[in-house]
């Protein structure tokens, strides 16, 4: 993980969750900065690869091509090889992020995910501007319920009874705009007024999921709020298909 940043305005600590277990992790993050690293994960479940195998080639063949595809849609989805030795990947741009800043943060991506899980059959890696994925398994359409992790402001609010009803709520209707029919980006932002200030809010999903496990996986990463970031002003659950974020602050880029 990176270490200690300074920030004015946020100061964050991950905490990640694998299945049932929650792991801390002992560093801190600012998420003021542009295209923050999060967090990566290298799987050895499904093994690894030797140094010019076919595995490798057509990890090689993977990672070009969705740096090329997804900066213009945002998200791409592809495979690469045979049955024995195929690859699967998708690369998902946060839904305000520019096309410039979706290719920016996949060509800091795709080096740095080499270089963590240089071996590896699969492995993901998150930055504030995009996702990358890959795995020998199938995974396409499928909630992924293994990767996820928490950041939260290390400041609390006044009232964290009202407070997390309030954030629930608004994630709530953000989800339902983000799986309505026709949002085929399965992405929403808003705001919801608090007293005298503004709650700020945005959820996504990555677009190999029908709307229906969209849904499904907001929903349950929602259901997370105590765990997460309860009474904090700034709060995310991060995973592989879905994420939540919301702040007392705006940070959506309208641009």
């Amino acid at each position: 993980m990176s270490s200690l940043f300074s920030s004015k305005r946020t100061v964050w600590f991950p905490i990640l969750a694998l299945a049932i277990q929650i792991l801390s992790i002992h560093s801190v993050l600012s998420q003021s900065q542009n295209n923050a690293f999060l967090y990566h994960k290298c799987s050895d479940i499904e093994g690894s690869f030797t140094s010019k195998s076919l595995y490798q080639s057509n990890l090689n063949n993977l990672f070009p091509q969705l740096s090329y595809i997804v900066p213009s849609t945002g998200f791409a989805a592809s495979s690469s090889g045979n049955t024995l030795d195929n690859v699967n990947g998708l690369a998902l741009c946060r839904g305000d992020a520019s096309s410039s800043d979706c290719s920016s943060c996949l060509a800091t991506a795709i080096p740095e995910i080499r270089q963590r899980c240089p071996n590896n059959k699969a492995g993901i890696i998150w930055y504030d501007n995009c996702l990358l994925k890959y795995s020998s398994t199938k995974f396409f359409g499928k909630i992924d319920y293994e990767n996820r992790f928490y950041l939260y402001n290390v400041n609390n609010v006044s009232d964290p009874t009202s407070f997390n009803t309030q954030t629930r709520a608004l994630l709530i209707e953000l989800t339902k705009n983000a799986t309505t029919r026709g949002n085929q980006k399965l992405f929403a932002t808003g705001e919801k007024n608090i007293g005298k200030k503004k709650l700020y809010g945005l959820v996504q999903c990555t677009r190999d999921l029908r709307s229906e496990s969209c849904k499904a996986c907001l929903n349950g990463i929602i259901g997370e709020l105590p765990n997460c970031c309860d009474g904090k002003e700034g709060g995310r659950v991060v995973g592989g298909s879905c994420n939540f974020r919301y702040e007392i602050y705006p940070f959506v880029n309208t641009a």
